[in-house]
């Protein structure tokens, strides 16, 4: 049987050229036995095997280095043959960037470079090829090739680099605009653009807008003006031969700041020549690839044609037959009115905001139309679409915010009101009450009433925690032992049909926050969590420690990078819909039914958390449950003793005081009933209903005062500024503040005032004599 001629591969070559190597391995056995002659059998024998096999390694290794240059020096011959007819230039480069080999067009296109080396000839080209020539290296070591596209004001290039073996590298040098340019007949339907940098400066330009201008402009301000461009403006640009462009203006963000800026063909160009001359479905068909959203329309408003991005944008796969009714809604206006007002030229705004119909997600986006004829469609509309999705949800996150805040002002105004009416209803009861046994028969009477002040007082406390306004006094406390003080009055809101767990991290973290309201937050999301489960079910309560790496965006809101502690309320409830989840925490917004609810709770929730410094966030999923989670920030000092706050029962005083007091307070009832309590303790009452008269009555030298009382907010000028006034002359006097809002409401970062406290409204008779004598003792 014939035997098959082996082929010559570069294996088969490699193997015929080693034999010869192979042939001198005998010679040192016979060399290594001969020295050996005299010793043992054994002895000779493991020496003779060690040796030969160092030797055998020995030349392995040898061979196989020969074998790698061997491979490298073919390869080196071979790709010269692959590019040494292409039309690109092209160079063989070894790892430090030395050029090994150049085909014809690198030498004609770098004939002017003195140095050997990619980043001599491409240092003509590019500001620092150095580093580009570095990146793209170490990316083809790792990823065998590598590809940039690179613009500068010369022009549009693409620099490709391909890893040959373990030490060379092939590269490519393209420009793309030149080539463009070569390939495609002047009578092209290309659209004209320019890319411009982040600082409006031209950094290329294409051929058709080189016929349009006929010169090279430096800045976007040179082709369109000084006035601001966007996509979907109208524009007049000056030809080269003094005529005029009008074009529709389509812009397309890049990296680092750069964008492309496309001109549309506009219906009114007067000067044909200017234009690439083609046909509507020539011109279209360029438009297809465009990466801006286009879309022509019949003036009915019927879509005629549509771009790849329009569609895509929009999530239609065709527009065939469909009328923009039938993609679009419009915000506020008929679609149809609008169309027409553009048709005829009476509407100065072209561009509408629109939503997408879609049950997905809300894709808001600006239309700009522009009337354009062609001699296929006649009249027609040029539909230039950008997504403006990021900036309607921005704008209804800051709507949102605007709200909120309204909100809070008017809750903390009408709660500043309602102290004031408070705070003479308690007191005025409380009179009474010194005049009243428990026997009289209007004793009772006047109790209801004290009580039920007291219950306003507590619902408008929580106005004042919505609007951030309410009195917090923090201190350092234990997550842990707050919850668990709480556990029983929480078990007794629950009922019996629901089982409530809590489970504590061992080494929670303290915070500081004011207990009680604390707790007011804990019980309103307990109570909340037990009427979402009317037949039952379980509340669980967590504590953990949660450190934050980087920063949290969620709900509007930004949470810090640092160490926090997290309590989550969950329950096994009906869930909160999607459309209303972000409506929870406006003050009066609730899905009970009426009389079950203010829609105050976890807007209360809410502002003691904020005023706390903490976040509070909501998840919920329809049929699964709720989970609200807060978060609190950390603090180092370990938790403050916790002092029970005796209760205070109005009584006639015990002692008499002889102190001149300054009341002044802008509100007959509140100041009637002050002015009375500090008389029946014995103090001598100056009243005054604004700032102004006081001040009037302190300039009289003769006058001793010994403790100012007066109102924080106040026609006029307000109690700290008077009193700072007041002060110059009188450094000496104790000063008592009381307000309807909290401390926090009024300091505006300025010092606070010597000799001085704070009294909340309303307070009772016995608040207001016990501060008043602990100022002046």
């Amino acid at each position: 049987m014939a035997r098959a001629k082996p082929s010559l591969t570069q294996d088969n070559i490699w193997e015929r050229q080693a034999h010869p190597y192979i042939l001198l391995i005998p010679f040192p056995f016979l060399l290594a036995a001969g020295l050996f002659l005299d010793a043992a059998i054994e002895v000779r024998l493991s020496l003779l095997i060690s040796a030969a096999t160092l030797l055998v390694l020995a030349g392995f290794g040898f061979l196989s280095g020969q074998k790698v240059k061997m491979r490298q020096r073919l390869l080196r011959d071979a790709v010269p043959l692959l590019v040494s007819k292409d039309v690109n230039p092209a160079f063989l480069a070894d790892a430090e960037g030395v050029i090994i080999y150049a085909n014809d067009a690198a030498k004609n296109r770098f004939s002017n470079s003195v140095e050997n080396t990619i980043a001599d000839r491409f240092a003509t080209i590019f500001a620092n090829p150095d580093q580009l020539i570095y990146r793209m290296q170490r990316k083809a070591v790792s990823l065998a090739a590598a590809q940039e596209d690179i613009k500068t004001r010369k022009g549009q290039y693409r620099l490709s680099v391909v890893r040959i073996g373990k030490a060379l590298f092939l590269w490519r040098f393209d420009e793309l605009d030149v080539a463009a340019a070569a390939e495609r007949p002047s009578g092209s339907a290309s659209l004209p653009m320019l890319a411009i940098s982040r600082g409006d400066a031209v950094l290329f330009l294409n051929e058709p807008f080189r016929r349009i201008l006929g010169r090279r402009p430096k800045t976007l301000a040179d082709v369109f003006g000084p006035e601001p461009v966007h996509s979907g403006a109208h524009r007049y640009i000056k030809t080269a031969d003094g005529q005029g462009f009008a074009c529709v203006v389509a812009i397309v963000p890049g990296s680092a700041g750069r964008r492309e800026v496309y001109a549309l063909p506009s219906a009114s160009t007067s000067d044909s020549a200017s234009r690439p001359s083609a046909t509507g479905s020539e011109a279209w068909q360029a438009i297809e690839d465009l990466p801006v959203p286009l879309m022509k329309l019949r003036t009915d408003g019927t879509i005629l044609s549509s771009n790849r991005e329009a569609r895509a944008l929009l999530a239609v796969p065709s527009t065939d037959g469909k009328h923009f009714t039938d993609i679009l809604d419009g915000l506020g206006r008929p679609i149809g009115d609008w169309l027409k007002e553009v048709v005829e030229d009476r509407n100065n705004n072209s561009s509408q905001f629109m939503r997408r119909k879609s049950d997905d997600d809300e894709t808001h986006v600006q239309v700009s139309l522009r009337v354009s004829h062609s001699p296929e469609d006649g009249q027609h509309l040029i539909a230039v679409i950008n997504d403006v999705t990021e900036l309607k949800t921005l704008e209804a996150q800051f709507v949102q915010s605007q709200k909120m805040h309204a909100i809070g002002q008017l809750a903390g105004g009408v709660a500043h009101d309602f102290n004031n009416l408070l705070t003479a209803i308690s007191g005025h009861c409380d009179l009474l009450l010194l005049r009243h046994d428990s026997g009289d028969q209007d004793y009772s009477d006047l109790v209801q009433i004290h009580q039920n002040a007291n219950r306003a007082a507590s619902l408008v406390g929580q106005l004042l925690a919505f609007s951030r306004k309410q009195n917090l006094q923090p201190s350092v406390i234990d997550v842990r032992d707050t919850l668990s003080d709480l556990t029983h009055l929480l078990n007794r809101l629950v009922g019996e049909k629901i089982s409530l767990t809590i489970s504590h991290d061992p080494d929670l973290s303290p915070i500081r926050a004011d207990r009680r309201q604390l707790e007011q937050v804990m019980m309103n999301l307990v109570v909340n969590a037990r009427d979402a489960m009317p037949q039952g079910g379980a509340i669980t309560v967590i504590t953990k420690n949660l450190t934050l790496t980087e920063e949290l965006e969620r709900d509007r809101a930004f949470v810090p990078i640092g160490d926090y502690v997290e309590v989550q309320v969950i329950d096994e409830g009906h869930g909160i819909p999607p459309d209303r989840l972000p409506k929870i925490f406006e003050p009066f917004f609730t899905t009970k039914r009426t009389g079950e609810g203010t829609g105050l709770g976890l807007s209360t929730a809410y502002g003691i958390v904020k005023q706390t410094g903490g976040y509070i966030f909501a998840d919920s999923a329809i049929g699964e449950g709720t989970v609200f989670t807060l978060l609190f920030p950390q603090h180092d000092a370990p938790p403050d003793d916790v002092l029970e706050t005796p209760v205070r029962i109005a009584m006639p005083p015990a002692a008499q005081d002889d102190a001149v007091v300054l009341l002044v307070e802008d509100e007959a009832p509140v100041r009637a009933f002050a002015s009375r309590a500090l008389r029946l303790r014995g103090y001598t009452v100056l009243e005054a209903d604004c700032a102004e008269t006081a001040l009037t009555m302190l300039a009289d030298p003769e006058l001793t005062v010994d403790i100012f009382v007066t109102d924080v907010i106040m026609p006029g000028k307000d109690g700290p500024t008077w009193v700072r006034e007041a002060l110059a002359d009188r450094p000496n006097t104790k000063v008592v503040f009381v307000s309807g809002y909290s401390e926090d409401a009024f300091k505006d970062g300025e010092e606070k005032i010597p000799n001085s406290v704070f009294l909340p409204k309303p307070f009772s008779l016995n608040d207001l004599t016990s501060t008043v004598h602990g100022q002046l003792h």
